[in-house]
């Protein structure tokens, strides 16, 4: 029997990390063929270029989309998934995939769902069922709709997903394949590199080996008009703090014109000489930074996945990640220089906390490829074992 040829398309920088671990698996799996097609700003430099890391971790790249217009408002998010439609479609039509595969809930997956379910390919949607405070969670729940298999991350998510309408068997939690690699690094006690060596960035030079914090602030999308105000009061609150700081350049959402315009500004007319910035890093070394660090501050995702498994005290700024499941790692406040800074000090005093499985427990990619393997995918709302 000929392999069953799965394309699973990667739009932006944090999808990577989420979905590598699965790639691996599937590419190594004897009945399936990935086809993976790289998008959006996964292939822009001004905000890491993970194309790169992933044709460095050995991946052939099935087709390249370039998508995103300039702008970062709700306007170019409108026509950049447009667009992405129009362009996915004919990578779909060319390509004859068996399925394809969406991740999560980024802005323009749903154009990866709608050019594959318009085709009648059938369409599996990774991290299904989750809430958070933004359009992301309209997205997220439209890409349910459209697709024909669910692979969620946790029980919440699956009953939530069940709740949509989907067929209960269509629906199975497999886990994050965020937190295989976050398994895989879990008994690094200490870094086994030097970020400023390797990653160059820019800012000061950090005296990090005593301690430090990472920094991944994004813009919320229904509040894009406040992100360089957002922003600064996180710069603000670091500053003052003056302790070492890894901070993380923002995705391309709507807003994040606003948020890289406020970090540009405060770097210049302030000058702080405790953190260092950087566009990107290989997952597995992010991670690697992450379960060293003192604490992860910001809206990340990671610090409500990765770090409730590593046990790294988060500080959850604002309405982003709002309602999704969390572990006793993360604290919440919000966009106000005072009650960031009162946080960070009491993450940076805490103790490592225990792990949590909340998101899986490190082996979702090897049972993702699985499932691919066995079940009968079809253009249908039930999907037969």
């Amino acid at each position: 029997m000929p392999k069953r040829k799965i394309c699973v398309v990667v739009t932006a920088r944090p999808s990577y990390s989420r979905i590598k671990s699965a790639l691996t698996a599937i590419q190594n799996h004897p009945d399936l063929e990935l086809q993976l097609v790289i998008a959006g700003s996964a292939l822009l430099d001004r905000y890491g270029n993970a194309v790169d890391f992933i044709e460095k971790d050995g991946f052939s790249i099935a087709a390249k989309v370039f998508m995103v217009l300039e702008g970062e408002n709700p306007t170019t998010m409108a026509k950049t998934t447009g667009l992405g439609v129009m362009e996915l479609t004919n990578v779909f039509y060319n390509l004859k995939p068996d399925a394809v595969i969406t991740i999560a809930d980024r802005f323009e997956t749903i154009a990866t769902s709608i050019a594959a379910a318009y085709q009648n390919i059938p369409l599996v949607h990774i991290q299904g069922g989750e809430v958070t405070g933004s359009i992301d969670e309209k997205v997220r729940h439209a890409n349910t709709k459209l697709a024909d298999l669910h692979l969620v991350c946790s029980d919440d998510a699956r009953e939530r997903v069940i709740k949509l309408g989907e067929e209960p068997e269509s629906v199975i939690n497999t886990g994050c394949p965020s937190i295989d690699l976050a398994k895989e690094i879990a008994d690094y006690p200490y870094m086994d590199f030097d970020p400023l060596e390797k990653y160059g960035g820019v800012g000061a030079e950090l005296d990090w080996k005593n301690g430090y914090i990472v920094v991944m602030q994004h813009p919320v999308t229904t509040e894009y008009k406040e992100s360089k105000k957002h922003i600064t009061e996180t710069l603000k609150a670091v500053k003052a703090l003056d302790y070492p700081t890894f901070w993380f350049w923002p995705n391309v959402d709507a807003g994040s014109d606003g948020t890289s315009n406020g970090i540009r500004t405060f770097r210049e007319l302030e000058k702080p000489t405790n953190i260092h910035f950087f566009k990107n890093m290989d997952p597995l070394d992010f991670l690697k930074l992450l379960n060293s660090s003192k604490a992860l501050i910001g809206n990340s995702s990671a610090g409500l996945r990765e770090c409730a498994y590593l046990g790294v005290p988060v500080v959850n700024i604002g309405n982003r990640q709002h309602r999704r499941s969390r572990a006793g790692n993360v604290m919440d406040v919000n966009y106000e220089q005072a009650a960031i800074e009162e946080a960070i000090s009491n993450a940076i005093e805490q103790e490592k906390y225990e792990s949590s499985t909340l998101y899986g427990n490190g082996d979702a990619g090897v049972r993702i490829a699985e499932i691919l393997a066995k079940v009968e995918l079809r253009y249908s709302k039930t999907i037969s074992y």
